[in-house]
């Protein structure tokens, strides 16, 4: 018996994630120079990070010999927010934080409930802690909530809800995500991941954080990874009711937020402007992308994220001729969906080179 056999089965089960390709990967593969390669693979805002969080990354990087102090950033999400100090978990990334809810209410003997094509780090914090995966399955390829209440068993501690879902980009209703909050039973964890939720319109908004008065089973993530521009310096957090929060921070690593993180998330949530200016790029890119696909004649999955879902006769070879033009997009095979492609929307510039290779790769 080898080494690797007295590992947690239950983690020798789990497929790895895999990201998208980074420029520098494609670059070497197919010997393209950089700087001609255009990447719409991973939600990233193309007008890159804030510029206050820019000059509070520079001003910050004079005392990175001390540990990071996470209290301006809690303390101001918290005011922002109106919620307590106490209700604020920090992360690494959102991804950070779900694993933290993981890892507080999954364990063998356990099950939680998510869509059929969610988000593929929810079956990886549930099979990280040998608790079951249940699937519901989806409704024109987003969440069905009906099916999901069905899906929950006596077992069933924690439900994961994208909203809106990646790599679908379908969007629930908040009334509908509401009635359901008040149909799962209460010591079910609900867990409301909320990437995109600043590219929603304002019309389709809702005070999911006022939501935890009436539900403590309520938990809600948010990253710093989209519209702030700060993917590279993975910032999320969770906002929950105060003992579910304290659990939470149990489990965490100490300093699992740098101290560069901290400073440009805490800048980057007052630069109003710069969220403005981003979500209004990406509603022209919206509109000039599903504008291309239709023209092409590709039906896609109407998206209230920063990327478009559509369907092509073959996932694989289209995308790889699309590599070979340097355009990299994100091949969704993995998720269920082996003749669908996922495209970021970028500059103007990007888009169209996006949709001119498109059409070749055809």
């Amino acid at each position: 018996m080898s080494l690797i056999d007295h590992a947690l089965p239950y983690v020798r089960k789990i497929s790895p994630y895999v990201p998208g390709k980074p420029i520098t990967e494609l670059a070497r593969e197919m010997g393209l120079p950089p700087e001609r390669i255009v990447k719409l693979a991973s939600n990233e805002n193309p007008l890159g990070m804030s510029p206050k969080a820019r000059a509070a990354v520079e001003q910050a990087l004079a005392g990175l010999e001390r540990y990071p102090d996470q209290y301006e950033l809690i303390a101001k999400l918290a005011e922002q927010l109106g919620v307590a100090q106490p209700q604020i978990v920090l992360g690494n990334g959102s991804n950070d934080v779900l694993d933290l809810v993981a890892r507080v209410f999954l364990a063998p003997g356990r099950s939680a409930v998510f869509s059929q094509h969610a988000f593929a780090v929810y079956p990886l914090a549930t099979m990280s802690t040998g608790a079951e995966c249940l699937v519901a399955p989806a409704k024109h390829y987003g969440h069905d909530l009906e099916a999901m209440r069905a899906a929950i068993r006596p077992d069933t501690r924690v439900v994961w809800i994208a909203n809106p879902n990646n790599p679908t980009g379908n969007f629930l209703p908040y009334a509908e995500v509401h009635a359901f909050l008040k149909a799962v039973p209460a010591e079910v964890v609900v867990v409301l991941d909320e990437a995109y939720n600043e590219y929603l319109p304002p019309a389709e908004r809702a005070d999911t954080i006022g939501w935890l008065k009436d539900f403590p089973n309520l938990v809600i993530t948010r990253t710093f990874s989209k519209i702030y521009g700060l993917a590279g310096l993975r910032v999320g957090y969770a906002v929950a009711a105060p003992e579910v929060a304290d659990l939470m921070n149990r489990v965490r690593q100490p300093f699992n937020v740098n101290h560069l993180a901290l400073a440009a998330a805490a800048a980057a949530r007052d630069d109003h402007l710069f969220v403005a200016e981003s979500y209004e790029l990406n509603r022209r890119g919206m509109e000039q992308i599903v504008a291309g696909l239709k023209r092409l004649g590709l039906e896609h999955i109407p998206s209230h994220g920063n990327f478009v879902t559509f369907a092509v006769p073959d996932g694989a070879a289209v995308n790889q001729k699309l590599l070979k033009q340097g355009i990299i997009v994100r091949p969704i095979g993995g998720y269920g969906l082996p003749n669908h492609l996922r495209v970021t929307i970028g500059l103007e510039t990007e888009n169209a080179r996006f949709l001119a290779a498109l059409e070749k790769s055809l």
